[in-house]
């Protein structure tokens, strides 16, 4: 008995031979979205370490994925306009086969070390040499299996829209498995080997998926061509707003996760989750049957725009469930109405290409507003609130229910903004209680647009124009209280905020203070004299007892080296005949940090200060061994201190630079992560012993803060009265806790030790 060849062309394909074809063109397609979208954190995580652990390195890294997928897209549409059948198959296995050939992934010689400045264009560069041509052919193959399924003459080739569900499974799982499993679980080497035999599998089922089109009836084609004659191609305004609705969300993916960031940490497990729910919204839209109806999501997403103006209103989240958890709803809600337009407005299979062309145009679109072009344009996260605005109009044109109203909505509006705004600007206050009230004037508008939204049906350029006024608002009256100055930097935006009558200057980034000084004594008077360290810094906190028991230890000046500058409050820590070096990624913040009408520490204690500008893990290996009796690590990127300085090879590096009684103090003070049991860990590793100080200071109001501090050294007697002090606690390393290095870290856990440590 001759078994029949399921890859043999029929007149008529079978129903074997179609449930084969759907099978392998879904798992191909599959593969491919879970080797493209795993990528991107494990490849952005390699090149995270050269730029100090900053957000704005994955912002980058969205806008180079966004632009290589188009150019995938393009290539794509382009190579579908071939007649020939074998053509397009040979060219896409060629292109694939010499992308395995640049496996497994590493960053390309020569671009080790970043330079002084234009750093977003440096990373799309180093990307682009990287990684480029596998991501390029990766991102090719979406719309390219779909369009070879079309010619394949399978009964659901004219709508092939829901394999790009499947595509958008394959990436949402990809995304969640990268934080949750293969971060905690491999090293960065084992990721990359399990990913580069991943690619292999997916040649493989791209050769099966040609061979399937190769031997399918020629009358495929033509039955597709005949099927779509009637079908007219997408008008230009059309195609116009395809670009629109794919650019907003985009946008506000970009503008979310670097919102998010700043208040946590730059690590995958913060990357995944906004973009894992925007592939949500995509595998949902495009449904056969649609989980969410589209009606509904329309009727949500006034709600969900106002859930981000109060979030942004109400500012200061420490909340950890509320900054995750309540931008990342409302962002979802607000994808899946853009993207829900978009499913909705789909054209016939023959124009699927074009479709998929515009859809990654309107990404990069909106990845280049957000990841590049807004950092350098404003002194603050203003495309967060501008996207949000712009996300109204992804509505459709409604017929308002009450047109004889509607004259009076625009003098009405301009009246509201006129009161509410013009006075901050001329310099007085018409309503003394404008200031007082903000957050509830601000949500006023705010649900006042939402409900006219939900039950009057306002056009859309209406509501825009008003959820446009209520983040004015919050921007005029904001939330943290007294005067507000903003610094912005590919490191991220620093606001330098001045209480009210000038007492404190605190400097923040996100919601974390970073440091702040005194300038006006309790009854009004001027400080004069040498600015006293507060916040982290005072003389009774951690860092300020292992500064002095060193001190007392050597009995002598000190030379200290100090990652991290913040505000310069280290400064005035030193004695004279001491010798402090300090090291900081960040122009920007030696130049806040220098002036005098911000901060005052470095003019009154360190005023010809020359900080070493650049990432410590490269420029402080460059230091000589054995020369320092205290390394003070003190760097923050957002609410924590960047991964590759909290590493094994990192602490190393610190040993190595210690005088032979010297001792490493590293500040973990942090609301999310708890990194203590870390640093323990990794100095171990290095036969370092290890003293934990975590106390609260009850004097918060005060600007000085509970601090958590470990001190690592060789022998107990190096870090001299700490060993015998009661705030100070020995530690051994947890043998079940695995320690972190360049190739493994787990961000997962420590959040979750975090949130444990809360409960108990």
């Amino acid at each position: 008995m001759t078994l029949p060849d399921p890859f043999a062309v029929t007149d008529k394909p079978s129903a074997g031979r179609n449930r084969l074809m759907l099978i392998v063109y879904t798992a191909a397609i599959f593969v491919s979205a879970l080797l493209l979208f795993s990528v991107q954190p494990l490849f952005t995580k390699m090149v995270l370490p050269r730029l100090g652990g900053s957000p704005a390195v994955w912002s980058v890294a969205m806008v180079f994925f966004q632009s290589l997928l188009l150019a995938g897209y393009a290539y794509a549409h382009y190579l579908m306009q071939i007649r020939n059948r074998v053509i397009p198959v040979a060219i896409h296995l060629v292109l694939q086969a010499v992308a395995l050939l640049t496996l497994p992934l590493s960053i390309a010689s020569g671009w080790g070390e970043p330079p002084t400045s234009g750093y977003a264009f440096w990373l799309l560069g180093l990307f682009a040499v990287s990684i480029g041509l596998p991501f390029f052919a990766l991102a090719a193959n979406n719309p390219l299996l779909q369009a070879w399924f079309v010619r394949t003459g399978h009964p659901n080739g004219p709508d092939p829209y829901f394999l790009y569900a499947s595509s958008n499974v394959g990436s949402f799982l990809a995304l969640l498995s990268y934080p949750v499993l293969l971060e905690p679980m491999f090293s960065l080497r084992t990721q990359n080997l399990i990913w580069t035999g991943g690619y292999g599998l997916l040649i493989v089922l791209i050769a099966a998926c040609g061979v399937l089109l190769v031997r399918s009836p020629v009358t495929a084609d033509a039955g597709m061509q005949v099927d779509d004659t009637d079908a007219p191609a997408p008008p230009w305004i059309l195609r116009a707003r395809w670009i629109f609705l794919a650019a907003v969300p985009s946008g506000l993916l970009i503008a979310v996760t670097a919102h998010i960031s700043a208040d946590v940490a730059a690590a995958p497990l913060l990357w995944v989750l906004p973009l894992s729910l925007y592939l949500l919204t995509w595998v949902l839209v495009f449904q056969s049957r649609p989980l969410l109806p589209h009606k509904w999501i329309l009727m949500v997403q006034p709600l969900a725009i106002m859930g981000v103006i109060g979030l942004l209103a109400i500012g200061g989240e420490r909340n950890l469930l509320l900054t995750l958890g309540g931008h990342q709803l409302c962002f979802f809600v607000i994808a899946m109405a853009c993207h829900g337009e978009l499913a909705r407005t789909r054209p016939a299979a023959k124009y699927l290409t074009g479709f998929y062309v515009a859809l990654s145009f309107g990404g990069m679109v909106g990845g280049l507003f957000a990841g590049l072009i807004a950092p350098y344009t404003f002194s603050w996260v203003a495309e967060y609130p501008i996207l949000v605005a712009l996300a109204v109009l992804c509505r459709p044109a409604v017929e308002e229910r009450s047109p004889r109203w509607s004259r009076w909505y625009w003098p009405f509006l301009a009246a509201v903004a006129v009161v509410l705004i013009a006075p901050s600007y001329t310099g007085g206050k018409v309503f003394a209680w404008l200031d007082n009230n903000r957050v509830y004037l601000v949500g006023a508008v705010a649900v006042v647009a939402m409900i006219l939204a939900i039950l009057a049906k306002v056009d859309r350029w209406k509501l825009a124009a008003t959820v446009t006024l209520a983040l004015v608002l919050i921007r005029v009256y904001p939330a943290d209280e007294g005067r507000v100055e903003t610094v912005r930097s590919f490191f991220g935006v620093h606001k330098i905020v001045v209480t009210p009558a000038g007492q404190y200057h605190v400097l923040m980034h996100g919601t974390t203070i970073h440091g702040a000084e005194k300038f006006q004594n309790d009854d009004g008077t001027p400080v004069t004299g040498r600015p006293e360290p507060i916040t982290y810094y005072h003389k009774d906190g951690g860092i300020g007892q292992a500064i002095a028991a060193v001190r007392e230890r050597k009995g002598g000046p000190l030379r200290v080296a100090v990652i991290g500058l913040g505000a310069g409050t280290l400064t005035c820590a030193s004695e004279p005949g001491e010798t402090w070096k300090f090291f900081e990624i960040d122009q920007s913040m030696v130049d806040t940090a220098r002036d005098p009408k911000y901060f005052t520490y470095i003019q009154n204690c360190e005023p010809d200060l020359k900080p070493v500008i650049g990432d410590a893990r490269l420029t402080f290996a460059k230091e000589p061994d054995g020369i320092y009796d205290l390394i003070i690590v003190d760097a923050y990127s957002s609410d924590s201190i960047p991964i590759h300085l909290a590493t094994e090879e990192a602490m190393e590096i610190y040993k190595n630079k210690l005088a032979p009684q010297g001792a490493v103090v590293m500040h973990v003070s942090n609301r999310h992560l708890e990194l203590s049991s870390v640093v323990v860990g990794i100095a171990e590793a290095n036969d370092l012993k290890s003293w934990v100080y975590n106390e609260d200071s009850g004097r918060d109001d005060e600007y000085i803060f509970s601090t958590s501090v470990v001190v690592c050294a060789r022998e107990e007697a190096d870090v001299g009265k700490l060993a015998s002090s009661k705030d100070w606690t020995p530690e051994e390393a947890d043998e079940k806790q695995r320690v972190w290095t360049d190739d493994y870290s787990n961000v997962l856990g420590a959040l979750l030790r975090r949130l444990k440590d809360g409960e108990e």
